[in-house]
């Protein structure tokens, strides 16, 4: 796996998308509205609304992305960053779990690392997500992570990194 680091994108629900975009608009749209008032108060609100409404979920949607970097998984969700240990990595199962988290779908992985970590992501491409991380954890001498196949899921690289997992180490 010379060619690290590896790049994967986060999966977008469409309906997630639609209210990200929605949102911004109607940021932009206050924003203007209150530039063009008189009071020059209101038009001093008009920047850091347009910046909290607009610019950082727009950040976030276009900027949520996930890196097999060769001893970490580099997370960014717009200004936020996560750096999960590969050798630290215990745990990796599918969840719909609907809680914060640096994943733009519902369609997800729940990360399980260090004592008592956890993080959720939402790769677009999860089987090539899977399968890159385990042949990182096998290059940095790491167990197999554990994986749970999801309905439907029996079998290719989630089936085969679920059996290299058990019982490695747990």
């Amino acid at each position: 796996m010379s060619s690290l680091p590896r790049f994967h994108r986060s999966k977008v629900d469409p309906w997630l998308r639609l209210v990200i975009v929605a949102g911004a608009l109607l940021a932009l749209a206050g924003t203007v509205a209150m530039a063009a008032t008189p009071q020059p108060v209101v038009r001093l609100l008009a920047v850091p609304i347009a910046v909290l409404g607009a610019v950082l979920p727009l950040w976030v949607l276009l900027g949520t992305t996930y890196r097999l970097e060769p001893q970490s998984l580099e997370v960014r969700c717009g200004p936020f960053r996560w750096h999960v240990p590969i050798r630290e990595i215990q745990d990796v199962r599918p969840t719909r779990n609907p809680l914060s988290s640096p994943a733009l779908s519902l369609d997800r992985l729940r990360i399980e690392y260090g004592e008592r970590s956890a993080i959720m992501i939402s790769p677009r491409d999860r089987e090539r997500f899977l399968r890159e991380l385990s042949l990182l954890r096998a290059e940095v001498g790491a167990a197999a992570p554990a994986w749970t196949p999801v309905s439907g899921e029996s079998s290719g690289a989630n089936a085969a990194a679920g059996r290299a997992g058990r019982g490695a180490g747990r």
